[in-house]
């Protein structure tokens, strides 16, 4: 306990919450005016307040609004409960309450002042030690049946270091603390020796923690309804104390609480405790009629001033209107006439535009140029199609013939067949001659381009029949009722003009012809009323927004027109790309109507290319003899070279020829006569067309001039040689038909291996292969189970690597132009890897870059044709 300056003061303050049975907080009287203007302003900015957000500042002054009469009263935060929950005291009250967050707000700092609401503590009392709750209870509804809401006494002893104040506490000539220990709700404790010196103390050891009472107790006098400050709610408005023993309640009116006068022993009649009660139930019940109708009053009062300013508003408004009559009255007829005239104005231009597309004429001309002009398939495409059809059978039965007596059936039958397609290609050619193709479709091209542009994209219909049935019914109502808007607007406008010449007449001074005011002026409003009715009319109908139904009218038949132009426009197509292969076939076939091709010039080639061979093999001999002989004559040796080059070269003519010739034949077969490669075997066509025309038997090694390539394998598959002047590898039938392999690698593709024929990509893979050799030197790779090298561990260059994955494994989708412009042949930082055996040959590792992307080029190229031999 801290030593009290204030010892002895004495203090009149009103109880507002009980705590226990020595535990109060009350109010002090001088604070009455500052609690009612506390509640007013609080009602006024707690609305649009910011709720308390984050951890909350437990010294700051708060707002919260109480669950019971729903006001705003000021607060601050003891605990925080849960994320959602605080425990707060209101401050100017004394009691506790748990609240959401959303009900505490920021006050503004005129607001932050210190309680209202003050601690106290009856002296020398304890609580005594273990109390039961009920007597704790009965304790704590005693002690507010004697200070709730009361005038008391406050006679100050001291203070403890949390505020409370240890008080004398007086109502009248009773000591309220006495009251309670007679009542033995609380025990006397030792006082201090020295009142003026008071004992020092940090806590109050006759305090018992308790949950306090829900309800806060608002300004005395100024809150209807306060609520019980115990568990069980009776009502105490400084008139009624329960008696706990008798279970009777003891009045004691307000205005005979003189001092003397209060003595609980006292002895009262029964009947004069209930009319005490009923005057004051009257009493209450008088009060709150009176504030009912005093809050009638004011309700009225403020509909009459709001009827008031209503009644000024519409006095303003009234006048301002009268004005603006009396003004637009003097330009009355030239405004309507502006008007008038704005409005014919742009009916004249409205009537000047085309109008179509709102009536739908656009669409039904559409419809009469796809109707009118419409494609039928020409009746000959269907027999052409089935003809076509048996013939491509026919060819196909022909080309997996085993059997010459089966062909030669097969054949006649062919013939016939196409002599019938003959005769359908020239009969469906003249029909079609006979049809404007291209210029039907462009006529629907533009068509459907302008219906595109005005109506947009397309969806797909059905029922097509009805769909234009209710077109053709809406165009037809559509145009009845413009031609009589149009009608009307046009009758109008001439009683208008009539009406001006009367009147111009009229106001001719010099005109004879009498005329009485009222037969001129007549009834004009009538007239300038039906023409305004009748060019809106028309504008409405002219420029306003066609409706849903209409909309949707409008485009089904859009959709439906543009349906038949895109399927008559593949018609047309159809029919063209059919009318393009029937011309040439016809031009093609002609020539082989009555005739068969032969193999007679190919034949022939073969002979004479034998003969040279012939001839080419003796010089070779004359030139080894004249070579070994003792006396070798130069000039003879020179000149039997000659010889054996002239020979060879035309030996390579006649194998170009050769080539020719099967490609020619190769076509024929391939388009016209599959028979040849049954019919004439010794032609070996059909060899050639299974090595796609990269593998000729008339070019022998043994009539070239090649050296074996020791570096490519021990038992020397490969030779180089020179072909017009270029340097070409060479393998043998026999090396092909069995295995080529260099460093550990099998030149020979997958494909190759289970019997496939030959082709382009089989080569690829053998020149990867060897392009691999090259690279890897004496890096160790490994062989999948198909014979593929891996080269993903390999240490090579990328650009290197990618081209050799295109070659080994993606080999059917690269070509010889792909190679020869692979990047790595492009880049100067890839170097060729010499043989040991020829080092001499490259002193230099680094070489300039024209000469590195020159061999590469010519290994490509060489390896290339080679493989095509």
């Amino acid at each position: 306990m801290d030593e009290d300056v204030t010892y002895n003061k004495v203090e009149d303050v009103v109880g507002s919450h009980v705590e226990d049975a020595v535990t109060f907080w009350a109010q002090s009287i001088n604070r009455n005016r500052d609690i009612v203007k506390i509640g007013c302003a609080l009602a006024e900015v707690c609305p649009q307040s910011n709720s308390v957000f984050g951890n909350p500042d437990l010294n700051k002054i708060y707002a919260g609004l109480f669950s019971e009469d729903k006001c705003w009263y000021r607060c601050k935060v003891q605990k925080v409960i849960s994320d959602e929950k605080c425990l707060v005291r209101y401050i100017d009250y004394g009691n506790t309450e748990i609240l959401n967050r959303s009900e505490i707000v920021e006050i503004p700092l005129n607001l932050q002042f210190p309680d209202v609401a003050k601690k106290y503590r009856l002296w020398g009392l304890q609580i005594p030690s273990g109390q039961e709750v009920t007597q704790f209870d009965q304790g704590r509804s005693f002690l507010g049946s004697l200070i709730f809401e009361k005038e008391i006494k406050m006679r100050h002893k001291a203070t403890y270091q949390d505020g409370t104040i240890v008080a004398q506490a007086e109502y009248g000539n009773v000591d309220i603390g006495e009251e309670v220990a007679k009542k033995g709700y609380a025990e006397k404790c030792k006082l201090p020796s020295n009142n003026n010196n008071p004992e020092e103390k940090k806590t109050d050891p006759g305090q018992v923690g308790l949950g306090n009472l829900k309800s806060p107790i608002p300004l005395w006098g100024h809150r209807p309804n306060p609520s019980a400050f115990t568990r069980p709610k009776s009502r105490f408005n400084g008139r009624m104390v329960p008696d706990l023993k008798t279970k009777s309640l003891v009045t004691f009116p307000k205005e005979r609480l003189a001092v003397g006068d209060f003595n609980l022993g006292s002895n009262v009649s029964m009947e004069k405790i209930k009319q005490d009660q009923k005057l004051i139930e009257e009493n209450e019940k008088l009060k709150s009629e009176k504030e009912a109708l005093l809050e009638n009053y004011r309700e009225l009062e403020l509909k009459v001033e709001q009827t008031s300013l209503e009644l000024q508003r519409a006095k303003a408004t009234s006048l301002e209107l009268s004005k603006h009559l009396e003004k637009t009255l003097h330009t009355h007829v030239g405004t309507r006439m502006k008007s008038l005239a704005g409005k014919v104005e742009i009916l004249k231009e409205v009537r000047r535009a085309n109008i179509n597309v709102r009536c739908g004429d656009d669409l039904s001309d559409a419809v009469k140029v796809v109707a009118e002009g419409h494609l039928v398939t020409p009746s000959s495409l269907e027999e052409l199609e089935k003809i076509w059809e048996e013939y491509n059978l026919a060819q196909e039965k022909i080309q997996i013939c085993q059997n010459v007596n089966e062909g030669d059936i097969l054949i006649a039958k062919r013939n016939e067949i196409r002599q019938k397609l003959y005769t359908a290609v020239e009969v469906f050619i003249v029909e079609v001659d006979e049809l404007s193709l291209n210029k039907r479709l462009k006529t629907l091209q533009e068509l459907s381009a302008s219906l595109e542009a005005v109506y947009g994209q397309t969806r797909e219909v059905t029922n097509a029949e009805e769909i234009l049935h209710k077109f053709y019914e809406w165009k037809h109502g559509k145009r009845e009722e413009f031609n009589r808007v149009r009608t009307e607007t046009d009758t109008s406008l001439q009683l208008l003009a009539e009406w001006f010449n009367s009147t111009i007449k009229f106001f001719d001074l010099n005109d004879e012809e009498s005329l009485s005011s009222e037969e001129v002026i007549g009834n004009v409003d009538e007239i300038l009323e039906k023409i305004e009715s009748d060019v809106c009319k028309e504008l409405e109908i002219s420029l306003v927004e066609q409706g849903d139904t209409d909309k949707e009218i409008i485009l089904n038949t859009y959709n439906e027109v543009l349906q038949k132009i895109r399927s008559e426009e593949r018609i047309i197509t159809i029919v063209q790309a059919k009318y393009k292969a029937s011309i040439e076939f016809k031009k093609q076939i002609m020539e082989w109507l009555n005739k068969s091709p032969n193999v007679d010039h190919l034949l022939s080639i073969k002979k004479t290319l034998k003969g040279l061979k012939a001839q080419l093999r003796w010089k070779l001999v004359e030139k080894n003899n004249l070579e070994e002989a003792d006396d070798c004559d130069e000039s003879e040796i020179k000149k039997v070279k000659e010889e054996i080059t002239q020979l060879r070269h035309r030996v390579f003519e006649k194998i170009y020829h050769e080539q020719e010739e099967f490609e020619k034949l190769t076509s024929l077969v391939q388009k016209w006569f599959p028979e040849l490669p049954l019919l004439h075997p010794e032609a070996g066509i059909l060899k050639y067309m299974n090595s796609g025309g990269i593998l000729t038997v008339s070019l022998e090694r043994d009539l070239l001039d090649a050296e074996p390539l020791k570096e490519l394998s021990s038992k020397r598959p490969l030779v180089c040689s020179e072909v017009d002047g270029q340097k070409v590898l060479l393998k043998s039938q026999r090396t092909a038909m069995n295995s080529m392999v260099i460093g550990g690698l099998n030149l020979m593709s997958p494909e190759l291996k289970v019997g496939q024929p030959a082709s382009p990509a089989s080569d690829l893979y053998a020149y990867g292969c060897l392009l691999l050799w090259l690279c890897v030197q004496n890096q160790e790779f490994e062989i999948n189970e198909d014979g593929i090298p891996e080269i993903d561990g390999l240490h090579l260059d990328d650009d290197v690597k990618t081209l050799l994955s295109g070659l080994i494994y993606c080999r059917n989708s690269m070509t010889a132009e792909q190679v020869l412009n692979a990047e790595c042949f492009l880049l100067p930082k890839i170097t060729v890897i010499a043989y040991p055996e020829k080092v001499s040959e490259y002193e230099e590792k680094e070489e300039p870059e024209e000469e590195h992307l020159d061999m590469y080029n010519e290994k490509a190229r060489n390896s290339e044709d080679s493989f095509d031999q």
